[in-house]
């Protein structure tokens, strides 16, 4: 992880900063108290990632994008691991049904509902979330962010070493990876319809069973911030 940088008080902070809106309140009180740190932490990093992605391709809060559908996105996008999860259908899928549920029981409309609930399926889709609209490539990209150039380096230059200092003190990522696919693995072992062969899912479970370890641990060692 890089070492911090000089940055003024004020400027961390907004980087770390959460919305606060009644909304996004309530999805961190859904989602915290059932999913493990690790993930918690990574789910609250990609929302603050996209967020930069976002400024620095100049898109805007309340004109090109809705925050709060994109912070509620991000932090339940692995929902579908959290540990009270039915486990009946791929995980991508569970975290979707539930975000929307969230957001309709919050009032929200169904086509937001459906905005949410596309980007948190495909968010594992490289190649295809990107092409869905706004809110769905800042959720993928935002994730690919937080795996600092494992699922892509695209937009590798969006954080600099002092905004990522910055989030990773207070959001750490303590065994990020190991924890989500111990999570992923567990819940494709759990039913076979929820881990398809050459889904992401399916090739994790996979790839532990066989191997004991999964190319996408491996390739941790070389992530920009570790693990």
């Amino acid at each position: 992880m890089p070492a911090p940088t000089n940055e003024s008080p004020s400027a961390t902070s907004e980087v770390t900063r959460l919305p606060g809106t009644p909304l996004a309140e309530a999805a961190l009180e859904l989602i915290r108290p059932v999913e493990t740190e690790p993930v918690f932490n990574h789910s609250v990093r990609s929302y603050l990632f996209a967020r930069l992605l976002a400024g620095d391709l100049g898109l805007s809060a309340g004109t090109d994008y809705d925050d709060d559908l994109l912070f509620t996105a991000c932090v339940l996008h692995d929902s579908g691991v959290a540990g009270d999860s039915p486990r009946r259908q791929r995980f991508e899928v569970e975290g979707a049904d539930r975000a929307a549920g969230f957001l309709l029981g919050q009032g929200r409309s169904t086509s937001e509902a459906d905005e949410v609930w596309q980007a948190i399926a495909l968010h594992s889709s490289t190649g295809i979330a990107n092409r869905r609209g706004t809110l769905c490539m800042l959720v993928r990209e935002g994730v690919a962010l937080d795996f600092g150039g494992v699922m892509g380096d695209q937009h590798a230059g969006v954080v600099t070493d002092a905004q990522a200092a910055a989030v990773h003190a207070v959001y750490p990522r303590l065994n990020m990876v190991g924890s989500l696919v111990d999570a992923i693995v567990a819940h494709g072992a759990a039913n076979p319809a929820n881990a398809p062969r050459y889904s992401v899912p399916g090739e994790l479970l996979r790839e532990r069973q066989e191997y004991g370890r999964t190319r996408m641990e491996h390739a941790f060692r070389v992530s920009r911030w570790g693990n």
